[in-house]
């Protein structure tokens, strides 16, 4: 259960706030003066605090002040009615996540207090990669699974760059696990003790967008009716996660180039200056090389992103690893639902390793804890694993340039067999066995019609027959 502290020293407010957030399923702990907000914050772990600015003793920003000193990352929103520019800014500057003015609107409260305890819960839930630690993992870490090579080169390079601050793209399918490497990234940075804040380009309206980067003044536009602190200002010294940054527009990438080449803003409607030191990390499953040459993504923002580049691979192309994310996915689901389920059937298992997962680890993840639910004892069948018969389908590439890479992607697979063959002299040359397989293969889809076979492998009929002959490929029917 998060817990949720409230300092204020209105008792009639805070008796609302208490049955407001305890209604959510929140445990709450209340004091009326920063003094004992200290202690309490020294004694017990907290996910939010909504403090109060002006009370009695001790305000609210020296009492700030005082739990940042402490070194402690709780979100921190500061209430008041005294709701100046001035007081906003100094608050962000101390290390605030936002600020409320008094009285607040329900929704306004429910959706800031929801952000910040998401932004807690992404800082919090440490994210290990595979030997970064001899220790044991802790309560609360996230483990990114996996021992194919390519997971083994972003290991290497999440742990050769996280130390830097340079801006890194994360590619890979929907559901690969981009967010999760931007997490490690960060929790192995030097920046782990400041905000990391993500924000989904997908998500957020275009005429919303800007706002939520680089905040607005008040009466900047229609309906702006108090200073906004944006994402860049509210992350100084921090980390800032674009994710889905394929769907920035083109008016915004602008302006977020800007904002990474000098380090500066201005909020909307407003004339200051304003100097941010964030890093940047950014992921997208679209292909940005091909968007910058059909002019709907910024090529200059394009190169200062990819300074470092991360790509995951598709589940489909680490097979082997499905097991060790099942295993992992089928303890983390016994933890959370007090379940007891040991092992999985070699049927079941056999069933997600034949399945091509459009969806990635994310699918993965769903079918494994849907199959948890549904197990009646301690091992999980092939029938409790939902996976419609519709979706085992062989995976439809979107794209010719995808569906090269997976072929690329799996002859570096075959390439250390393929020498081993032929240094055990079973075929002349590594080329004889491809090509082998590769005429008898089509000409099985082709029904051993030499005519379609040699149309869709783009030789004529009589290299196709020469072939035939040199690899000894013979037809019952020996169709014409």
């Amino acid at each position: 259960m998060e817990k949720i502290l409230i300092v204020d020293d209105d008792e009639g407010l805070v008796h609302f706030l208490v049955r407001f957030f305890s209604k959510q399923g929140y445990g709450v702990s209340s004091c009326n003066d920063g003094k004992t907000a200290l202690e309490l914050v020294d004694h017990e772990s907290f996910d939010l605090i909504l403090l109060d600015y002006k009370m009695p003793g001790m305000n609210g920003l020296d009492t700030l002040k005082a739990i940042r000193r402490s070194q402690v990352r709780t979100p921190v929103i500061v209430m008041t009615a005294y709701g100046t520019t001035d007081t906003a800014i100094e608050a962000m500057k101390l290390g605030a996540y936002d600020y409320l003015l008094k009285p607040f609107d329900r929704e306004e409260l429910k959706r800031l207090a929801g952000d910040a305890l998401e932004v807690n819960r992404l800082m919090k839930d440490t994210v290990s990669i595979p030997g970064f630690s001899t220790r044991p993992p802790q309560k609360g870490t996230v483990r990114i699974i996996g021992n194919h090579r390519w997971m083994q080169e972003v290991y290497k390079l999440i742990g050769q760059v996280a130390g830097k601050d340079v801006t890194i793209l994360i590619t890979g399918e929907s559901g690969t696990g981009k967010e999760l490497v931007a997490r490690a990234i960060y929790h192995h940075s030097h920046r782990k003790d400041k905000l990391f804040l993500p924000v989904n380009c997908a998500a957020i309206p275009d005429t919303l967008f800007e706002s939520e980067l680089f905040g607005h003044e008040r009466g900047a536009f229609t309906g702006a009716e108090r200073t906004h602190i944006g994402k860049f200002e509210r992350c100084h010294g921090g980390t800032l996660f674009f994710d889905e940054i394929g769907d920035m527009s083109l008016s915004t990438q602008a302006k977020v180039l800007r904002t990474l080449q000098y380090g500066e803003f201005e909020r909307l409607g407003g004339t200051q200056t304003i100097r941010a030191d964030v890093r940047i990390l950014a992921a997208t499953n679209k292909n940005l090389e091909q968007a910058v040459e059909q002019g709907r993504f910024r090529e200059d923002l394009y190169w200062r992103l990819k300074i470092i580049a991360i790509h995951l691979p598709p589940l489909r192309e680490r097979v082997e690893d499905i097991p060790a994310l099942a295993e992992y996915f089928i303890g983390h689901f016994n933890e959370e639902f007090q379940t007891s389920v040991r092992h999985m059937a070699d049927g079941a298992m056999e069933r997600l390793k034949s399945y091509s997962w459009p969806g990635n680890v994310r699918e993965l993840e769903n079918c494994i804890k849907r199959a948890v639910l549904l197990s009646q004892g301690d091992v999980i069948l092939e029938e409790h694993l939902r996976i419609d018969s519709q979706d085992r389908r062989p995976f439809q590439y979107s794209s010719r340039d995808q569906l090269l890479a997976s072929i690329e992607g799996r002859l570096d697979e075959l390439i250390p067999d393929l020498l081993e063959l032929s240094s055990d002299k079973i075929h002349e040359s590594i080329l004889d066995l491809v090509e082998d397989a590769l005429v008898s293969k089509v000409l099985k889809l082709c029904g051993y019609n030499q005519v379609k076979a040699a149309r869709m492998l783009g030789i004529s009929r009589n290299t196709l027959r020469h072939r035939m002959k040199k690899f000894q490929i013979f037809s019952s029917s020996n169709q014409a």
